[in-house]
């Protein structure tokens, strides 16, 4: 570091170069660990719409199939 007055690591007034400052005691709230009914109700429509891909892409196949026979 060129002077005095910069900080250190990114810590001010420590006095000391190359210290690093002390961690926060703060923490953040945890999430709720419950399944909220929106993520449910996204579950549900994602399978739902799996089922009727494969429902789609087999139909596509018989159709291709039908054609060649």
């Amino acid at each position: 570091m060129s002077t005095r007055s910069e900080y250190a690591y990114g810590c001010p007034g420590t006095g000391v170069i190359g210290r690093l400052c002390g961690m926060t005691t703060h923490r953040s709230p945890k999430p709720a660990a419950s399944v909220g009914t929106a993520d449910r109700a996204v579950t549900a429509a994602l399978v739902l719409a799996l089922l009727a891909a494969l429902g789609w892409l087999g139909g596509m196949i018989c159709t291709v199939l039908g054609w060649s026979m």
